[in-house]
């Protein structure tokens, strides 16, 4: 799956199940958070991912019973979704011409008529 966030981008949260895990981890389903960092980040345990750190929230140290010594871990991309708050609008914009598009001028054709 492919994720095109960027910082400042508004996120909703669509997965805030963690399996495992009794600690709350602050995210919660349908909430809107911001984006203050993405990219890639690795893990000893969880692996290579895309993550997200949110501007509303700000994990600390992960050293409790169940942590892993993470600084600030972000969340993984997978449990995030842009924000659209007009889904039709967003489709037009993919048929509207882009401004850098050159146009090209319509040319009138004269027509030449028998006599």
């Amino acid at each position: 799956m492919s994720y095109d966030f960027h910082v400042g981008q508004k996120v909703v949260c669509i997965n805030d199940t963690f399996k495992h895990v009794s600690i709350d981890q602050l995210i919660r389903k349908g909430e809107i958070y911001t984006i203050r960092w993405v990219g890639e980040y690795t893990h000893y345990v969880d692996g290579t991912f895309i993550g997200v750190k949110l501007a509303e929230i700000h994990r600390g140290n992960d050293d409790g019973p169940e942590g892993y010594g993470a600084a600030d871990m972000p969340y993984r991309a997978t449990r995030f979704r842009p924000l659209v708050k007009d889904k039709i609008a967003s489709l037009r914009k993919l048929l509207a011409p882009t401004p850098d598009a050159p146009v090209e001028p319509k040319e009138k054709i004269k027509k030449k008529e028998k006599v």
